[in-house]
């Protein structure tokens, strides 16, 4: 065992453990807290595994499943942007990209360099991967949002055309889940938690 890659190793395990106190603006099911990072990473990878069939293209599905687990990491140092704060969204990819280097660079130098590709593929969003990656990162929480009622869009009070937006992004990667998603979308403007346009 060569001991200096091992500590490496086990310093970045240690240090994504923080990746569990850092808690989005989405709540789980019950509503009884925020859901955390490592919580919707974790939920976003069995969903590839479970909904692989929906993508628009055949995919890498552990490529995939990794990408979902690593692609929040950033967060411990950037911090969660919410998906409707027009004004975080501005400085993410610069503060995400400074925490990449960091966090990713604690490993031994061919694991810092793969992880770092697999998080700037996941960004750019164009491999079969990343699309259905993406599909995953804006269905997990759309759900969760349905069944706690819609509570963190009427908090945030969130319009249509948000959620759409944000929703369309999916479109590439799986045209039946965009589909379904674009119904559970009316249905909660219907019942008012989501606002019209």
């Amino acid at each position: 065992m060569d001991i200096e890659r091992f500590k490496k190793q086990i310093d970045f395990v240690l240090e994504i453990d923080k990746e569990k106190e850092i808690y989005r603006q989405t709540h789980i099911s019950d509503y009884k807290r925020q859901e955390n990072d490592a919580e919707h990473a974790w939920h976003m990878a069995i969903m590839i595994y479970l909904l692989r069939e929906y993508a628009n293209e055949k995919f890498d599905v552990t490529k995939a499943m990794m990408m979902a687990l690593i692609h929040d990491i950033v967060e411990i140092d950037a911090g969660d942007t919410y998906a409707y704060d027009t004004e975080g969204l501005k400085t993410r990819a610069e503060r995400e990209k400074k925490a990449a280097d960091r966090i990713f660079s604690m490993l031994p130098e061919e694991q810092c360099d793969e992880l770092k590709l697999l998080f700037n593929e996941f960004e750019e969003g164009k491999s079969p991967e990343a699309k259905f990656a993406r599909v995953m990162d804006n269905f997990q929480p759309l759900l969760l949002n349905d069944l706690n009622g819609g509570k963190d869009w009427q908090k945030h009070k969130v319009r249509k055309e948000q959620v759409v937006a944000r929703q369309n992004k999916s479109r590439p990667g799986s045209q039946e889940i965009w589909e379904y998603t674009m119904r559970l979308i009316e249905e909660n403007v219907q019942k008012g938690n989501i606002k019209n346009d």
